[in-house]
This record gives structure tokens, sequence and C-alpha cells, in this order.
């Protein structure tokens, strides 16, 4: 799958930091169940990258990534677990590099105009707004939509289930990230259906 296309399979993308593998898969479950399938394993704890594994030989319909990528050979250990696409808060020439090595997907993040161009520059038209509140939210986007009308963005950082309605009804958005789909004392819990439902309401917002 293209990043855009994997974008568009769903409104939201839940930003995940899973702190232990054996949370993987039931989180993974509660979420698909609920109809959001894109999941975006952030590499901030020692268990993630065994978590996407764990994902991804157990969850059927699970498109699984990897974000908060800060280091060129994480890409190719992303890969090696199984991720079809990353996700970084920025964008370098040596990211952008190790993304092309490792045949991967990458979302890239950036937050002004110079960086989207960077971006351009370096071939890829569909970027993360990051952090999407302190960028501007709306405002931003709707100012990058004038010069900027071929890159499709998924903001991230500050948003919420009350602003990702509005998130999505722009144009050039293609989904918004968010880390609501899976707070901590939920997953630490065990409460799976309670993840299923953020989920189910998350998905009715698809564009």
């Amino acid at each position: 799958m293209q990043i855009r296309e994997i974008m568009r399979s769903c409104p939201v993308m839940p930003v995940l930091v899973i702190e232990k593998v054996e949370h993987a898969v039931p989180l993974a479950k509660a979420l698909v169940e609920g109809g959001i399938c894109v999941l975006e394993v952030t590499l901030r704890t020692d268990a993630a990258l065994a978590a996407v594994r764990a994902i991804v030989d157990n969850v059927p319909g699970a498109i699984v990534g990897v974000g908060t990528v800060v280091r060129p050979e994480q890409f190719a250990e992303a890969k090696a677990a199984g991720a079809v696409f990353a996700v970084t808060p920025g964008l370098t020439p040596k990211l952008a590099a190790a993304a092309r090595a490792a045949d991967i997907q990458l979302l890239p993040g950036v937050m002004t105009p110079s960086e989207a161009i960077a971006a351009l520059e370096e071939g890829f038209d569909a970027l993360k707004l990051f952090p999407a509140e302190q960028a501007g939210s709306i405002g931003m986007l709707k100012a990058m939509g004038g010069p900027l009308p071929q890159i499709l963005f998924c903001p991230t950082g500050g948003v919420s289930p009350e602003s990702a309605p509005k998130l999505l009804a722009m144009p050039n958005v293609g989904c918004v990230g968010g880390s609501w789909l899976a707070p901590k004392e939920m997953v630490a819990a065990g409460d799976w259906a309670g993840i299923t439902a953020l989920a189910r309401a998350a998905a009715a917002f698809r564009k």
C-alpha cells in the first residue's frame, strides 16, 4: 500500500505507546474491532518492535506502522518486524534515504512551509503536520493549502475527539493522528471493550 492509501484507510491513526508486549495483540484487536485498522506503534518503548511483530502475526486486518522514528537504522528494524509504514516527527536527508533503502512507506513530519517544500524535494507529498496544535492546526492547513495544494496532511499533536471532525473536513487532510484511542489507564487495566468503544466513535468521523 502507498502512504496515501494507508492514510485514507482510517480517519484516525492512533498513536500507540505499548509498554508490555502482552498488551499489543488485545489492544490491536480492540481497535480493529472498532473500525480503526491503521495502527502507529511508537518506538518509545523497549517493547515496540516486538509489539509490531505480534500484531502483524496475530491481528488480521491491521495495517501496522511505527512512529517516532528518529534514527536511520530504525527503518530497517521496523521493516524486519513487519511494519509497512513509518512516521517521523521531522525529516532529514539521512532519514529520507534510509526509508527509501528499507523500502518502507514514510509519512514524514513537518511544521513549516519550508519543511514541507523540503519534503516535496525529497519526493514526499503526504506529510504529518506536527505538532499540529502548536503549528496552527486548521489555520496552518488553510494557509498551506493555497501554495502547496498537492500535499495531503495527517495533523498530529494535540488533536482531540472534538477537533478531529473539523480537521477531517479540510480538503488537504487525509486522516488525523491521536493518542486518545488508547489511554494508558485503559490499556493497563485491560479495558479492551472500552477501547473498542473509543475506536468505534473515532471511525464514525470517516471523511
